[in-house]
C-alpha cells in the first residue's frame, strides 16, 4: 500500500470524529441560532422603529463588513481584556451566530420584500392580524425564495467551521493540523482535509437541488391554480 493511502486511512477515523463532535454540532447550532437572529433582525429592519432600525444596520454593517476570522479572535482573545471569558467552543459559536445572522438577515429582508402587497391586503380582507398574515401567509412565500441563498450559505459555513481551528477549537480542520505536527505530511493531510469538506459541501448541495426542484414543483402547483 502506498505510504499517502496508508496515512491518509490511519488519520481518517480522528478527522471524522473531529467532524462528528465539533463541525457538524458547531455548524448546526451556528446556522440555527444564526437564521434565528437573522430573522429578527430583518423583521426589525421592516418594520421596527427608526432608533431599532439603526442599531440593526449598524450590526448589519460591522458583521458584513469585517473579515469573519477578525470577529473570531475578537471575541476568543479580545474580550478577556475586558474580563469576558469564553471557551473556544462558546466563542465560535457566538462568531459564527452573529456573522449569519447578520447575511442571514439580508436574505430574509429580501425574500419578505418580494412578496406582493397584494397578499398582505388579501390576509388583512380576511381578519388575519398583522402576526396571523406574517405566519401564514408571507414568511411561507417569502421561505420559497430564500431558500437558495439561505442553503448557499449554509454550505459556505460547513467550509468556514475550518477558521475555528485559529481559536483552538478541535474540530476537523484542527485535528489534521495535530497529525501534521507528529508526521511531517502537510500535503497528504491537508489534501485528506480539503476531500472530506468537498464531500459534506457535494452532499449539501445535492440536497440542494432537491430542496429546490421540489419547491419549484410545489410553486407551479400554487400558480397554476391561482
Amino acid at each position: 500500500m502506498p505510504h499517502w493511502l496508508q496515512l491518509m486511512l490511519e488519520s481518517l477515523p480522528s478527522l471524522l470524529w473531529a467532524a462528528l463532535i465539533f463541525t457538524v454540532p458547531l455548524t448546526l447550532l451556528s446556522f440555527v441560532l444564526g437564521l434565528t437572529v437573522g430573522l429578527g433582525a430583518a423583521l426589525a429592519r421592516l418594520f421596527g422603529a427608526k432608533p431599532l432600525v439603526a442599531l440593526v444596520r449598524f450590526y448589519v454593517w460591522i458583521f458584513r463588513g469585517t473579515p469573519l476570522l477578525v470577529q473570531l479572535f475578537l471575541i476568543f482573545y479580545g474580550l478577556p481584556s475586558v474580563g469576558i471569558l469564553l471557551d473556544a467552543f462558546t466563542a465560535a459559536l457566538i462568531g459564527f451566530t452573529l456573522n449569519i445572522g447578520a447575511y442571514t438577515s439580508e436574505i430574509i429582508r429580501a425574500a419578505i420584500g418580494s412578496v406582493p402587497k397584494g397578499q398582505w391586503e388579501a390576509a388583512y380582507s380576511i381578519g388575519m392580524t398583522w402576526s396571523q398574515a406574517m405566519r401564514r401567509t408571507i414568511l411561507p412565500q417569502a421561505g420559497r425564495v430564500a431558500v437558495p441563498p439561505l442553503s448557499n450559505t449554509f454550505i459556505s459555513l460547513v467550509k468556514d467551521t475550518s477558521l475555528a481551528a485559529a481559536i483552538t477549537v478541535p474540530e476537523m480542520f484542527q485535528a489534521a493540523q495535530r497529525i501534521v505536527a507528529t508526521t511531517y505530511e502537510p500535503l497528504i493531510l491537508y489534501v485528506e482535509a480539503a476531500i472530506l469538506y468537498l464531500a459534506m459541501s457535494s452532499v449539501l448541495s445535492a440536497l440542494q437541488t432537491r430542496l429546490e426542484e421540489r419547491l419549484n414543483r410545489y410553486g407551479g402547483f400554487l400558480e397554476a391554480r391561482s
